[in-house]
């Protein structure tokens, strides 16, 4: 087979160039062309890939970065801090105006709503007259009582007091104080009326002179501050 294939391989080459001579000709011809075309062929995927690596390096480069999500204070801050860097001292003068300004405005607010507050209760004790009268007594009461126990008459002041703290002028008082008592504060002090008082009659009724004279002051002192508290300290006549 190998005879065959040889002697079919002669008969195209001429008969003046040997077979040999044909076949070391047409190697080494093949081969370079071959070698050319590889080569040819690898430069331009070399080529090819090095223009790809430099779109995409650029397209990375140019792509533009996440934008961060802007609210309105941090546009505030940004938009001032870009002022500053601008302007200088007399920018930071400016803003500090302009802050100082949101400020006042503030300020205006926080009174606006004191204001409509004060109103609305002068409103309210306005048209508390029956309860102004039962504060109008606690008054009274408390003058007659402390004047007893400055003279150590505890008897007297036992008759005043009412023995307990279910007495009329006592039920009339908590009335007043539930309806014109709206702050946490002249709540507490109502509590400290009501509690001290009752320890002012469990005194009284043991004839304890000293510990009458503190439970009083007690009381007379919690009943004024509320009065101060709800702007009644002007209306009740003796304070």
């Amino acid at each position: 087979m190998a005879t065959a294939f040889l002697s079919t391989a002669n008969s195209f080459f001429p008969s003046s160039i040997s077979p040999s001579t044909s076949s070391s000709c047409s190697s080494s011809s093949s081969s370079s062309s071959s070698s050319s075309s590889l080569v040819g062929t690898a430069l331009v995927y070399l080529n090819n890939q090095n223009v790809q690596r430099r779109t995409l390096c650029k397209a990375f480069n140019e792509s533009p970065p996440p934008t961060p999500a802007l609210t309105k204070r941090g546009f505030s801050l940004c938009f001032i801090t870009s002022l500053v860097l601008a302007a200088g001292n007399g920018c930071s003068n400016a803003i500090a105006a302009i802050l100082e300004a949101d400020d006042d405005e503030e300020l205006l607010e926080k009174v606006k709503k004191d204001r409509k507050k004060r109103l609305e209760r002068q409103g309210v004790i306005s048209s508390s007259g029956q309860e102004k009268g039962y504060l109008q007594d606690v008054v009274y009461k408390l003058s007659e009582i402390g004047q007893a126990i400055d003279n150590n008459d505890l008897s007297t002041a036992s008759s005043v007091l009412g023995g307990s703290t279910d007495t009329e002028w006592v039920k009339n008082a908590n009335v007043a104080f539930n309806k014109l008592s709206s702050s946490p504060e002249e709540k507490t002090q109502v509590e400290t009326f009501n509690s001290s008082l009752a320890s002012l009659i469990s005194s009284v009724t043991k004839n304890d002179v000293e510990s009458s004279k503190v439970a009083f002051v007690t009381s007379a002192t919690a009943f004024e501050k509320w009065t101060t508290l709800t702007g009644l300290v002007g209306q009740l006549k003796g304070l």
